[in-house]
């Protein structure tokens, strides 16, 4: 395993790190799940990301199970507060009143006294922006959480929180979390300047675009039974954008290009999100030990830029790049 800064702070993290959105709690059965983290544990894989609402509030308990034991200073550990927890009409957002009563309930569920790196899942148009970034550096004050960071939020809302909590002195954000992968590049014209900028760093999620870029799903065929297109959970729904014709024969031509360079498509892919040095991690998902051990081949690789090239000449047609898909993604639970 290779690590990096997370932005620019003094916290480092795995390249690769080890997620649970579709998978613990309601994919993945709790031994399963417990099976994948010891063997992201085994291969160097030290930083974890969640979510109170993933698997309503399941997937938080699974993990705290699957690393319960585990020295907690020897591993990262990041969650996120925003969208619906309970049938409340507090029980969402980031007011002041939900941000706290959630980081304890994520603490209960993880089974640890501090969160590593807590993260405001979306941007909250009804709630002051002030209000929520004073109740972020509290919890830091009170030793609760070390770092803050953000998830899919625009370039422009980064820059407000950046500016407030400079000039109210309040911790600053050290890390934004968006979907970032070959096929789904929005980050790249606005927010990723202003967060190198800022110090800011990228944990990205989807580096394999929910699974397409392993090359296992073929145009206009049915998916393989227990694939992540065949979830009723979620996972269908998530996946949905990718499941076109001309995609899934874009990516098919990708193989070529992988195989002649020794490298299996998914390996190739999560080099290629590697290769933005403004990413400090690229999470995976996984359903079985073996994808986590081969994905953590893509640390070693380096892509040459007439690979490179080849990529982009391939799924340029397909490519996703609109910033505006920022602010929609805003609202979008992920």
């Amino acid at each position: 395993m290779e690590f990096r800064h997370l932005g620019a702070s003094g916290l480092i993290v795995s390249e690769i790190a080890y997620g649970n959105w579709l998978t613990h709690g309601s994919q993945v059965e709790a031994e399963a799940a417990k099976a994948c983290v010891a063997a992201a544990l085994d291969v160097g894989i030290t930083t974890f990301d969640t979510a109170d609402v993933y698997a309503n509030t399941r997937a938080e308990t699974v993990l705290g199970d699957a690393l319960s034991g585990v020295r907690r200073e020897s591993y990262e550990l990041a969650t996120k507060v925003f969208w619906p927890t309970g049938p409340g009409h507090n029980d969402r957002g980031l007011s002041r009143k939900h941000v706290i009563e959630s980081c304890n309930r994520s603490l209960q569920r993880l089974q640890t006294d501090h969160i590593d790196l807590y993260q405001a899942h979306r941007f909250d148009v009804e709630t002051p922006l002030e209000e929520t970034l004073r109740a972020f550096d509290d919890l830091v004050r009170q030793g609760k959480v070390c770092y803050i960071g953000v998830s899919e939020w625009t370039a422009t809302q980064i820059e407000a929180a950046v500016r407030i909590a400079a000039e109210m002195g309040l911790d600053r954000i050290v890390s934004n979390q968006p979907q970032y992968n070959l096929l789904w590049r929005v980050i790249e014209a606005e927010v990723v300047p202003v967060c190198v900028r800022e110090g800011i760093g990228q944990i990205v999620f989807s580096p394999l675009a929910q699974g397409v870029l392993t090359g296992k799903y073929l145009p206009n065929t049915p998916p393989p039974a227990g694939s992540r297109s065949t979830d009723d959970k979620g996972g269908a729904r998530m996946i949905s954008r990718w499941m076109q014709p001309e995609v899934l024969s874009r990516v098919q031509q990708l193989a070529p290009l992988a195989a002649d360079a020794g490298l299996s498509l998914a390996t190739m892919s999560l080099a290629w999100v590697l290769r933005n040095d403004n990413v400090s991690s690229a999470i995976i998902g996984a359903s079985r030990p073996e994808q986590v051990r081969a994905n953590v081949a893509a640390v070693d690789v380096h892509l040459d830029d007439d690979l490179v090239a080849a990529i982009d000449a391939i799924v340029d047609p397909i490519v996703e790049r609109d910033p505006a898909q920022s602010a929609q993604l805003s609202q979008r639970p992920t």
